[in-house]
């Protein structure tokens, strides 16, 4: 990124979203000088100026929490920033995974939202292996239960679409999607593996 392109404010800032560059969701809002910019180019962590402090701020450099910073996009006015990131803990001082944690209009989420939160779920399962809990109990059966699982489904999604039910058909597609998902967690895959692929199919 060109830095000459960003129109700093008076006081030398521009505002910065941060942004899960799994799910899209919007994490925080911060704002950044053009020293905290070039750290973040260099790091390629999330770096903030601090308004109440006037210093540089590096985002988990106390709490841990860091973010992975895969993106930085410009906006077309030039006036506002993009950080796209892969964050390492909860973006939140109050412990919620977004500063955004309180809605004032509920809305869907859509699905890449939902399969990243799902695959965090699963990963947290997988690492702490809680007692009674349905992943944990396919984990402990080994990979073939978990691909008998998937071939099930699979077959489950067929029927649903040959007897041509919609309403079967979404939840058996929901079934297969989540026991694919799992097998992905199993095998150190993730869904982004998966967006790159079809992505560098997809793109002319």
């Amino acid at each position: 990124m060109d830095l000459g392109q960003v129109r700093f404010d008076e006081k030398g800032l521009v505002p910065v979203v941060v942004q899960d560059a799994r799910t899209g969701e919007v994490l925080t809002l911060a704002y950044a000088n053009r020293e905290a910019l070039e750290e973040t180019l260099r790091t390629r962590r999330s770096t903030f100026f601090s308004r109440s402090r006037g210093t540089l701020w590096r985002k988990g450099e106390t709490s841990g929490n860091v973010q992975e910073v895969v993106e930085v996009l410009l906006d077309c006015d030039g006036d506002a920033v993009v950080y796209r990131v892969v964050p390492h803990g909860p973006a939140c001082h109050t412990g919620e995974r977004s500063c955004f944690h309180r809605p004032l209009l509920e809305g869907e989420k859509d699905l890449g939202f939902v399969v990243g939160q799902v695959y965090a779920t699963l990963q947290e399962r997988l690492r702490t292996l809680p007692e009674g809990s349905y992943v944990a109990r396919l984990h402990r059966a080994g990979l073939d239960r978990i691909l008998k699982k998937i071939g099930e489904e699979a077959g489950e999604v067929i029927l649903a679409a040959k007897n041509q039910d919609p309403e079967e058909l979404r939840h058996e597609a929901a079934d297969l999607l989540f026991h694919l998902l799992l097998t992905l967690a199993e095998l150190g895959l993730t869904p982004e593996d998966l967006a790159r692929t079809l992505w560098a199919r997809h793109r002319p």
